[in-house]
């Protein structure tokens, strides 16, 4: 029986009009030629390392179990560990400590994913330090880690070295955490923020299924939406069909988790609301 294929996911907020995303599947290629390598995004908003830790914990269950590249790097060059982390489902995730892994490890070492839905991989067993790793580039630049550090030290990991030989090991409770906002009641208000906007103007919440049990929002009727540019109202619908063209709604997502939309518009633009901003919503 033929063995398959190593596999490589990739994620980066890096876009497409550069070359960076092609320089790093050109290392990848010289180390591991076997390698399938699967671009999740490279689309995310620059720097912003709370949408990049959504995106790959939303994504990875629906990935093949491999190596997952993430490269969100606002700190290169400082004083962040490059690390390199095996969870108990086979998956080792490679990229930065900032932050960005730690919701599809498991925020506190263990299984879960915190805001949205994500992968629950099993929790972190073994962490590396890879900054100087022996497979790093040389020349190493001061400013593009993801082709010096994270690409090669990926690529070494598919090819199949292990973790200890890519870096030195690191006590999981040492990495960076990042903090989702929590959704919260104020009054019968289900207070939300957005976490993540996507290109089309939809806005994720970070209001899961489990939280809507008591908050009076009902499928098919409408609810009043807060935020800090005015109020708005919108159908709590299943999908866009549900309501017609230029009309705001609220619905669950692929994930199971809130967010707003217009059918055939941008809600973010419409709302006002950005990453980070408050959302007040209460049935109308």
């Amino acid at each position: 029986m033929p063995v398959s294929a190593p596999v490589i996911t990739f994620l980066s907020d890096y876009g497409q009009a550069d070359d960076f995303v092609g320089v790093c599947h050109g290392v990848i290629a010289t180390i591991c030629p076997d390698a399938r390598v699967i671009d999740i995004t490279h689309g995310l908003p620059r720097h912003d390392v709370l949408a990049g830790a959504i995106v790959l914990a939303g994504a990875l269950p629906y990935m093949p179990i491999g190596v997952h590249l993430a490269v969100v790097d606002p700190g290169v060059g400082a004083e962040r560990r490059a690390v390199a982390l095996r969870l108990a489902d086979g998956r080792v995730l490679v990229g930065p400590d900032n932050g960005l892994l730690s919701l599809a490890a498991g925020s506190d070492g263990g299984s879960g994913s915190g805001s949205g839905s994500g992968s629950d991989g099993g929790g972190i067993i073994e962490a590396a330090d890879i900054g100087l790793s022996r497979f790093r580039l040389e020349p190493i630049s001061a400013t593009f880690h993801g082709r010096d550090i994270f690409a090669p030290v990926a690529a070494r990991i598919a090819a199949g070295e292990s973790l200890a030989d890519c870096g030195m090991p690191l006590d999981p409770a040492e990495l960076v955490v990042i903090a989702p906002p929590q959704p919260g009641r104020d009054n019968g208000t289900l207070v939300a923020h957005a976490v993540y906007v996507d290109r089309f103007g939809n806005v994720q919440l970070d209001v899961q299924h489990a939280d809507l049990a008591g908050s009076g929002l009902r499928l098919g009727h409408r609810v009043e939406l807060q935020s800090r540019s005015g109020s708005a109202v919108a159908q709590f619908a299943r999908t866009f069909a549900d309501v017609g063209a230029g009309e705001l709604l609220v619905y669950e997502d692929a994930s199971r988790t809130l967010a707003v939309a217009v059918s055939g518009g941008d809600a973010a633009a419409r709302l006002g609301l950005a990453a980070g901003d408050e959302l007040r919503i209460r049935p109308a």
